[in-house]
């Protein structure tokens, strides 16, 4: 049986890669992936061999990885991110049933959520959604729902992809969804080129991130009711009562300091 693997290399520095990947990578003769991924890991693991397509040729790039492993070789599909979080493992598990030969193995990494996530604070520390505002493979009817259902459920809601040269309005039209359910001092924040040079985050209201100009490289976190700006970090408080040094709550009533429990 030849096995593959579909490894998640993080959002795109040496350090944010998890050793299991590191180690993988490593461990293969064959590396293919999207043409900007390749050109991060060959600045990590010069002496690998790539192979690369651009975007929107998922499937061949998949099928290569296949044909690659026909021929005896250990062979890695590179993914930004998490390989299950909007990267290659769904296709390359879609395709295994037409390669009975060959067997198909994920390797988790570090996705955008959680790398720009702790860039900003702790904006995802309660229940959260994933949206991705893409819509090459899903309809932007679709999307616009999937927004308003989070918004309504009151998640804190991170976006993907959220703008590109030919969705450059896509951001403005998500937040005007989300104006509709929640008001325009709503904490927002931005982690820009997360894991690699030029990364930066930005804490803003949902009103100024509707006339913010974004680029693909961009992750965007949107808080729920009760997420706060505390100076430049963006937290959403889970429900922990915070006792005082010697536990008084509100009501007066002493507890030790060790009681504070989640609400």
């Amino acid at each position: 049986m030849n096995v593959i693997y579909v490894v998640g290399i993080g959002p795109g520095g040496e350090s944010q890669m998890t050793l299991q990947a590191r180690q993988v990578l490593e461990e293969c003769d064959v590396v293919v992936g999207y043409t900007v991924y390749v050109d991060l890991l060959k600045r990590i693991l010069p002496d690998k061999e790539y192979l690369a397509t651009p975007m929107r040729q998922e499937e061949k790039r998949c099928r290569m990885v296949f044909e690659e492993a026909r021929k005896g070789r250990k062979v890695a599909m590179a993914c930004s991110g998490d390989a299950g979080v909007y990267g290659m493992a769904g296709l390359m598990m879609e395709l295994e049933r037409e390669y009975p030969d060959c067997q198909v193995e994920a390797i988790p990494g570090v996705t955008a959520a959680l790398a720009g996530g702790a860039l900003l604070g702790a904006p995802l520390v309660h229940d959260f959604a994933v949206v991705s505002l893409s819509d090459l493979l899903t309809p932007w009817e679709k999307i616009e729902k999937r927004l308003r259902c989070a918004a309504t459920a009151d998640f804190s809601i991170c976006i993907y992809n959220p703008s590109s040269r030919k969705r450059a309005d896509y951001l403005r039209r998500a937040c005007d969804i989300l104006l509709e359910e929640m008001e325009g001092e709503r904490v927002c924040g931005l982690a820009c080129q997360v894991g690699r040079q030029g990364e930066r985050c930005e804490t803003l209201t949902l009103k100024e991130l509707r006339e913010r100009h974004v680029d693909m490289f961009t992750t965007v976190f949107i808080g729920n009711s009760q997420t706060k700006r505390m100076g430049e970090k963006m937290v959403t408080p889970r429900g922990y009562q915070i006792l005082g040094q010697e536990g008084q709550r509100e009501d007066g009533t002493i507890l030790p300091a060790a009681a504070g429990m989640p609400l």
